[in-house]
């Protein structure tokens, strides 16, 4: 993996410079929306909502999306959105992410779902954003020394996978988006670190997320993406054994197969929904 080193200044942002860890780099595969933050109206948390409000923040390949949500996790602002960079680095991500803030009201905390792996507010990977994220970059303190609030930064697919779950058994959730997130659960604690999008399947060289994340879409078609989606699901399943399995995401708008038992096509706003539970030691 890389190290981070920071450098001068540049406005608000202090410039962090990450050495590349192995990822890939995807974002030339990205058609992001025209969608910017002069476009939407500034979100205004209800003067009901009992405290501490967390801004809750989905970071993916083609949007930045965020949200309020109270104590109990129940949104308090309508959802804001920002396009993600054409290119994404941590720095540019950054100047986005404080574009999206301006449209959230007031909050105490943040909460950030990160498409890649985490550990302890560091990325070490983001396969499709940018290979700077994989160095090791300090997301969470930098997001802290940027705003002044307390910041917590988790994988995507685990936020989105407490956002979704029952807390009853073994539970799996799958986000299709850009790539192929997942997050596995045993009655309702997360089991981290899974990275099911990046194992190989079906050929050498080719892991579920060629398949099943937006380039399987693109390069296959709706209908043949949706009989790889069926076939995964049944290898997944034997291989996790799972009770219950929970479709999120963008890309479940794409399904046209109706789900089997136990089997549950689940919100995209799961993704910003969980954001709360990144503070549940101090419910």
């Amino acid at each position: 993996m890389g190290a981070c080193s920071s450098r001068g200044g540049m406005d608000s942002l202090q410039r962090i410079t990450c050495k590349p860890g192995p990822t890939n780099y995807n974002s030339f595969l990205m058609t992001p929306k025209a969608e910017s933050a002069s476009s939407a109206a500034l979100a205004t948390p209800k003067s009901s909502a009992k405290g501490p409000i967390t801004m809750t923040i989905d970071v993916g390949g083609s949007g930045l999306k965020a949200m309020l949500l109270d104590a109990k996790g129940k949104p308090v602002s309508e959802r804001q959105r920002v396009v993600t960079p054409e290119v994404p680095t941590p720095d540019a991500v950054l100047k986005s992410l404080d574009e999206l803030k301006k449209l959230i009201g007031p909050f105490d905390r943040v909460s950030v779902g990160f498409p890649g792996v985490v550990k302890h507010g560091k990325t070490f990977g983001a396969f499709n954003l940018h290979p700077l994220w994989a160095g090791g970059f300090p997301l969470q303190e930098e997001l802290e020394k940027l705003w002044k609030k307390p910041v917590r930064v988790g994988n995507d697919a685990d936020v989105a996978g407490y956002g979704a779950i029952k807390g009853k058994g073994v539970e799996l959730v799958l986000t299709l988006g850009t790539g192929l997130g997942g997050a596995l659960f045993t009655n309702g604690h997360l089991c981290p670190g899974l990275e099911i999008g990046h194992a190989i399947w079906r050929k050498k060289g080719m892991t579920y997320e060629d398949y099943i994340g937006r380039r399987g879409l693109d390069k296959f078609g709706k209908k043949e993406w949706n009989k790889l989606l069926q076939e995964a699901i049944k290898d997944i399943e034997a291989l996790f054994n799972w009770d219950y399995l929970y479709l999120g995401g963008g890309n479940t708008k794409k399904i046209e197969f109706k789900p089997g038992k136990n089997i549950e096509i689940v919100s995209n706003e799961s993704g910003l929904l969980g954001g709360v539970y990144l503070w549940k030691d101090q419910a």
